[in-house]
């Protein structure tokens, strides 16, 4: 696996294995290994993070986030975009997640930001197309409670669940890429999904 530019893509590989125990999860997660792919877009950085979920077992594979801003290249929106497009489809030619989740849409105020947050979240979900993976949503507040059991938890209370889920070395960095691993650890709660999250 060739590293990345660091300038362009951070990540990380934690190979550990980790039993669920957590009261409001199902130990029959999933029979057969699966791997998740868990994605949080943003203009900025747009964090994703791989985990395997077999039986009440999760590990994680990769986390990271690709930057849409960098340093001695072209920073124009549509630049960004391809960048990040570009970069999530190396993620997925690398593991062929079984299924992709999102977080939702929010509001914002910011008639603008949201926007770019929805053009982000597009070339996201056209990746996820072109390989033909199944794609779910899930909004903050369904994290947050899946993973944190608290839907007001704070980016750092969800870095330091995730750490401990997971059984990582560190919490994982950027914090986009902790949502990511948050979101995907959302789906793998879920069981198989509900029909309501997924994308239509």
């Amino acid at each position: 696996m060739n590293r990345k530019n660091y300038e362009t893509l951070f990540w990380n590989t934690q190979p550990h294995d980790s039993t669920i125990a957590r009261p409001w999860v199902s130990t029959r997660l999933y029979h057969d290994p699966v791997i998740i792919l868990g994605v949080d877009p943003g203009s900025q950085v747009t964090g994703y993070g791989l985990i395997q979920v077999e039986g009440n077992h999760v590990c994680c594979i990769e986390y990271g986030g690709v930057l849409g801003t960098v340093k001695g290249q072209s920073n124009l929106f549509p630049d960004r975009l391809r960048r990040i497009y570009s970069e999530l489809r190396e993620v997925l030619k690398r593991h062929t997640p079984a299924v992709m989740a999102v977080e939702d849409i929010f509001f914002s105020v910011n008639a603008k930001s949201a926007l770019k947050l929805g053009q982000t979240r597009g070339v996201v979900l056209l990746a996820a197309g072109q390989f033909k993976i199944p794609l779910v949503e899930y909004t903050p507040l369904e994290v947050k409670k899946a993973v944190v059991g608290y839907g007001r938890a704070s980016k750092q209370q969800i870095q330091m669940m995730v750490r401990t889920l997971l059984n990582l070395r560190e919490e994982p960095r950027p914090h986009d890429a902790a949502d990511a691993l948050a979101i995907a650890l959302c789906h793998a709660f879920n069981g198989k999904g509900s029909p309501r999250n997924q994308l239509r």
